[in-house]
């Protein structure tokens, strides 16, 4: 693994622990977080401090993958997905402060092996997507997917289960 750290115009890389035959396109913003072998960063894609990409996923333009999310080994991220590990996002606390590191409770997201997650598809705290599974386009993830099955909708149903 490689360390990269690039301040430009065009990306804002910080402590990114990459591995070989890595692609990050223009402005990307990354930072102290892991992305395997093979794999492809797409324009406009922010990673946050503490995610694992492996090796042989291609994140799309415009995703946010941020602080408590995995993806695992060979995972295709569409277009304008977003992950989200705060159930209860406030900007403020009951008395009015703002919120701070410790005022709110992360619920990491998994995404299993040969998963692939469709344009604008948004995919809420505490869910693990499992292996081989699809997730349509524009869907709205709110609990766990079981392997090898592709879900669609809000919330995301199953449509088909290739287990069965």
């Amino acid at each position: 693994m490689n360390i990269l750290n690039q301040n430009s115009d065009k990306k804002n890389l910080r402590n990114v622990q990459v591995g070989n035959n890595v692609k990050i396109f223009d402005f990307v913003n990354a930072y102290e977080c892991v992305i395997g072998e093979n794999t492809k960063i797409g324009t406009f894609v922010e990673i946050q401090k503490g995610v694992k990409i492996g090796k042989n996923c291609k994140i799309s333009s415009h995703s946010f993958i941020c602080t408590g999310v995995t993806i695992k080994d060979g995972v295709f991220v569409g277009h304008n997905v977003s992950f989200i590990v705060d159930r209860h996002p406030n900007a403020t606390n009951e008395n009015g402060n703002m919120k701070e590191d410790d005022d709110w409770t992360m619920e990491e997201i998994i995404v299993e092996d040969g998963a692939s997650i469709g344009t604008s598809v948004t995919i809420l705290a505490g869910v693990k997507i499992g292996k081989n599974s699809v997730i349509g386009a524009g869907s709205v993830v709110t609990k766990d997917v079981p392997e090898n099955c592709t879900v669609i909708g809000n919330p995301a149903k199953i449509l088909e289960n290739k287990s069965d």
